[in-house]
């Protein structure tokens, strides 16, 4: 039996959640009682796809067919995963059920964890199963959510007082953070790989396994946002924004993936080729820069995205790869068949994991598929050369690239383009009514 089925079965069970994740890579969902979990685990639930219009504040941005001048703001079916299932922490016995969701229907077009599983099983028709882990960035603030908003988000504690990266004097400093985070990941089934600290005060990562399917990317929605959860509940803050202080370090989530065939064969090792890199591990580096750049949209997805690019914050200097390089867009990682893989560094941490890895996953397979040769490889710092292909470097730049790109339409969906590009065009459009502090400070007494 499940874990659903053991929690529906037991006379003891009162209330479980339901959770969907929006374009934010935020769970949104609703406490059901024991009894209508029943039905819905049957016959699905609704809910108002208009939840995938919303920024992390809850602003409505416009999405076309649904908030707009069409929209009626209705329900679309969701189906509930029961492989998903897994406990909350803090909460009781028979109120510490969580389960994942995918809309179905006209909506799936615009749900994330519809459009990765539209993605691996096209990947698994070409032959090909996909291997990945993510590396989540955040940093921690000595600052209540309301301490926080009363400073301007300026002046802030960070959890630690100076630049820490692998510093063991830190960690032990943050043991009780460390191991609260490692012990919500147990009722969560989070295969916490790795965490330390990083480039900057308070700046800190935590690193799930690899593994296949739609899990490593569940397992990521789940540790950033009770990564969060557990923030506020020890009266602390987190953000994920790509550059929150000009001084800071910009923040990211990793993506490393690797293929095998249906017999289980890892097909980007050669042992007889350099670095054991593979034809095929070429072509899907080649499908990466054919193909991300117009896709710049899904891995810098808000306005402050764009800020992450500024010389010194080891951001990617173009769509570049390299063995073993950090000075790299696709940094290629590993010694042997087990273990060789492609680092994607151009998701920032407000990315979607299952958009990111969705489009990350997209981009290789038609390499593989199309058989792209790759540019040269980057050989020394990638900063000190002009790489030969670029993303988008504005926001407005990438909505245009994606809602041009005729390989987005086809592997994600024209729904999901047209509806992503309306949002993060609201979105943008907003930002620029802005009269930024610094604005005020250069220009007020001009002329």
């Amino acid at each position: 039996m499940s874990l659903l089925d053991d929690f529906l079965a037991d006379p003891g069970s009162r209330f479980g959640t339901v959770a969907m994740t929006d374009t934010n890579g935020l769970l949104r969902g609703q406490m059901v009682s024991a009894s209508a979990l029943k039905g819905i685990a049957k016959n699905g639930m609704g809910m108002a796809p208009a939840q995938l219009s919303l920024d992390p504040t809850d602003v409505l941005l416009n999405l076309p067919g649904v908030n707009d001048a069409s929209g009626d703001f209705h329900d679309d079916p969701l189906r509930i995963d029961p492989a998903s299932a897994r406990r909350l922490p803090w909460s009781k016995p028979g109120h510490d059920l969580l389960v994942l969701s995918n809309f179905t229907g006209a909506s799936a077009g615009l749900c994330p964890r519809s459009i990765l599983s539209r993605v691996l099983a096209r990947a698994a028709e070409a032959g090909l199963i996909p291997k990945y882990g993510l590396e989540l960035e955040y940093t921690l603030f000595n600052e209540t959510p309301e301490s926080a908003a009363a400073k301007g988000y300026r002046n802030l504690t960070p959890a630690t007082q100076h630049p820490s990266h692998d510093l063991i004097l830190y960690q032990a400093v943050q043991t009780e953070w460390y191991e609260a985070v490692a012990a919500i990941c147990e009722p969560l089934k989070i295969d916490l790989a790795k965490m330390h600290e990083e480039i900057g005060a308070g700046f800190m990562e935590a690193c799930i396994g690899a593994g296949e399917g739609l899990e490593p990317a569940d397992q990521l929605v789940l540790l950033k946002n009770f990564i969060r959860a557990l923030a506020l509940r020890q009266g602390k803050s987190v953000t994920f924004m790509p550059r929150w202080s000009e001084g800071a370090d910009s923040q990211s989530i990793h993506l490393h993936i690797s293929l095998k065939d249906k017999a289980g064969t890892p097909v980007f090792w050669d042992a007889s080729q350099k670095n054991g890199v593979s034809q095929t591990f070429r072509h899907f580096l080649g499908g990466l820069q054919a193909y991300i750049g117009d896709m710049t949209l899904i891995f810098q997805p808000t306005v402050n995205s764009y800020r992450r690019f500024a010389p010194g914050t080891f951001a990617p200097p173009g769509l570049t790869w390299g063995y073993e390089n950090r000075t790299t867009c696709f940094r290629l990682v590993g010694h042997d068949a087990g273990s060789l893989r492609v680092e994607n560094r151009l998701p920032g941490a407000d990315t979607n994991p299952y958009l990111t890895t969705a489009a990350t996953l997209a981009a290789g397979v038609a390499g593989i598929l199309n058989q792209i040769e790759p540019e040269p490889e980057v050989i020394g710092s990638g900063y000190a050369q002009e790489p030969a292909r670029d993303f988008a470097r504005s926001m407005p730049e990438a909505i245009s690239r994606l809602r041009s790109s005729d390989f987005a339409r086809d592997w994600l969906g024209s729904r999901f383009v047209d509806g992503f590009t309306a949002t993060r065009e609201a979105q943008h459009d907003e930002f620029r009514r802005k009269v930024p502090d610094v604005e005020l400070q250069r220009f007020f007494d001009l002329g």
